[in-house]
């Protein structure tokens, strides 16, 4: 082999350890997280929502009402407009941002002022950097359609800060669930309800989604008495995933630990059930 052969050869054998050590990384590091999740002693009632591998959706519903950019959740690009711009232009002109982003692309018209931001922290992870420079092409494209000066943050720096919020938004992203047992398949509604009740073989179990649940803890007392009362009333049973029963004490345990999460939440500047908790937790 000549020299140039043997150092293709050695580049391509450390370009495949690189990425076998990299995805044995990735495998402990989502060891640890579930081990995090876990570790308490209500494992069985707290459950870490699944997140999510990114993919693109070629059509997702509207942002939730009153979502505006966030520091840290979304990559916000400022355009100045020389003056106030006609609806019919500013809407052609970001249509093809809408198009290609979805529900992932926002935008605030203020006069002469546009903030054109792009969502990169989502239960899918967060956004690729090529997804990132994609966005800033077209939104300056949609610049000089408008004829405005625009300005950006630095990219790097800003995907630093998306993936630290990622990973605190994953310790905090959690499911509460119940299971009423012993109570046959009669169906049991619960209209109005902040959790949703999903029937099983022997009964019913009631799911609380932290993240996207205003006041959780007002809205897991009532899952909980829900439970409780469901199981009185029909003879039954309120368990865990592992079958433990449920009693008062336990409950209250779950309670004070959904306090914790909605403390956490809050250090983040997001407010469970909010419009921001429902764009980040989507």
């Amino acid at each position: 082999m000549t020299e140039l052969q043997i150092g293709l050869a050695v580049i391509g054998a450390l370009a495949v350890v690189a990425v076998v050590v990299y995805n044995r990384w990735q495998e402990r590091r989502a060891q640890r997280e579930a081990e995090r999740a876990f570790g308490s002693g209500h494992a069985d009632v707290l459950l870490p929502h699944e997140r999510r591998e990114p993919t693109l959706e070629p059509r997702r519903p509207a942002p939730p009402a009153g979502a505006v950019p966030a520091e840290r959740v979304d990559y916000v690009m400022e355009l100045a407009l020389p003056r106030p711009a006609a609806p019919a232009l500013l809407h052609e002109a970001w249509a093809p941002v809408e198009r290609r982003f979805s529900r992932r692309a926002l935008l605030v018209v203020e006069e002469r002022s546009i903030r054109a931001a792009f969502q990169l922290v989502s239960r899918n992870g967060v956004a690729g950097d090529a997804e990132v420079l994609e966005f800033r092409s077209l939104v300056e494209t949609v610049a000089a359609a408008l004829g405005a000066r625009v300005s950006a943050p630095e990219m790097r720096a800003a995907l630093e800060a998306a993936r630290e919020l990622d990973r605190a938004c994953a310790d905090a992203d959690v499911q509460v669930a119940l299971h009423v047992v012993g109570i046959g398949t009669a169906p049991a509604r619960f209209d109005g309800s902040a959790f949703q009740a999903t029937p099983r073989a022997d009964g019913v179990t009631l799911t609380l989604d932290v993240a996207r649940t205003r006041d959780p803890g007002s809205s897991y007392q009532a899952m909980a008495r829900a439970g409780r009362e469901l199981a009185r009333t029909r003879g039954g049973r309120l368990i865990d995933d592992a079958g433990h029963e449920l009693d008062e004490r336990a409950l209250a345990a779950v309670g004070r630990e959904l306090e914790a999460v909605r403390l956490r939440l809050a250090g983040c500047g997001i407010e469970p059930g909010s419009p921001l908790a429902l764009r980040v937790f989507s």
